[in-house]
C-alpha cells in the first residue's frame, strides 16, 4: 500500500514538472496578463512539487529509521548471528575488491 502510495505520488509529481516546464515554454511567449497567469500557474505546480517530493522524503526517512531499528533489535537479539554475517559481507567485498 505504502509503495503504491509512494509510486503515485512520484507520477504526479512527474506530471507537475512536465506541465510546468511546458508552462515555462508558454510563458516565454506570452506578455502582459496572460504572462502573470502562467507564472503565477508556474509557481503554484513548483509548490505543489515540492511538496509531494518532501512527503516522500519523509516517507523514506521513516522507512529507513524503520530498517536501523529493526536492524539494531536483531543485532541485540542474536549478537553472534550478526557478528558472521559481518563477517561474510567483510570477506565478500574483500574478495571483490582484491579481484580487481
Amino acid at each position: 500500500m505504502a509503495a503504491q502510495h509512494e509510486t503515485q505520488l512520484i507520477d504526479e509529481t512527474k506530471d507537475a514538472l512536465r506541465e510546468t516546464a511546458q508552462l515555462i515554454e508558454a510563458a516565454a511567449n506570452a506578455q502582459g496578463e496572460e504572462a502573470k497567469q502562467l507564472y503565477a500557474k508556474i509557481a503554484d505546480n513548483l509548490r505543489t512539487a515540492k511538496h509531494r517530493l518532501v512527503e516522500l522524503e519523509t516517507q523514506s526517512v521513516d522507512k529507513a529509521k524503520q530498517a536501523a531499528k529493526q536492524t539494531d533489535e536483531y543485532v541485540h537479539a542474536h549478537p553472534w548471528q550478526a557478528v558472521g554475517i559481518g563477517a561474510a559481507v567483510g570477506l565478500l567485498i574483500g574478495f571483490l575488491v582484491a579481484r580487481r
